[in-house]
């Protein structure tokens, strides 16, 4: 049974980036977060509207149901996972030797560097709702944000060995 890897942070950290670099090293599935919200949550990011629990548990459900599909092959999974209520609930079917959490600590001057730089529904007027929603993870594999992939992945690998 290999890894599931949730790689967590706030929009802009590099989640998608590492996690499909991770996924093609690793050689499993790449599941994009973001790709599954529902029209209802786009919609209201793209407005400026935070979410609020109530709009991130349906997609936080069916995250957790996709990692449980995956749970024999492994997986790596982009999520922003920014509360652990949220990280309890994305986790639920996963066997917790089984899982393995990386959190991408970044600060705000390279967010907003980066999220001016990209092309996302997640508009740079939200980050601060995203900063003050977050608890960072007790648990986990701390990364910073500033490391190149490969240095990333290096330690990732290098926990996953353990």
């Amino acid at each position: 049974m290999r890894k599931i890897i949730i790689i967590l942070g706030v929009s802009g950290c590099g989640k998608s980036t590492l996690g499909i670099a991770l996924a093609q090293e690793l050689g499993v599935n790449f599941i994009e977060g973001d790709s599954h919200h529902p029209k209802t949550n786009i919609s209201k990011m793209k407005d400026g509207i935070p979410l609020t629990d109530k709009d991130r548990e349906p997609w936080l459900i069916k995250l957790s149901d996709m990692l449980l599909k995956h749970q024999p092959e492994g997986a790596v999974i982009a999520c922003s996972a920014l509360k652990e209520s949220y990280r309890k609930l994305l986790s639920r079917n996963i066997t917790k030797n089984n899982l393995l959490w990386v959190y991408l600590k970044c600060g705000l001057d390279q967010l907003k560097k980066r999220m001016n730089h990209r092309d996302h529904f997640m508009p740079l007027s939200l980050l601060k709702s995203q900063i003050d929603t977050l608890e960072e993870p007790k648990k986990g594999l701390y990364l910073k944000c500033s490391l190149t992939v490969n240095n990333q992945i290096k330690q990732i690998k290098k926990k996953l060995n353990e």
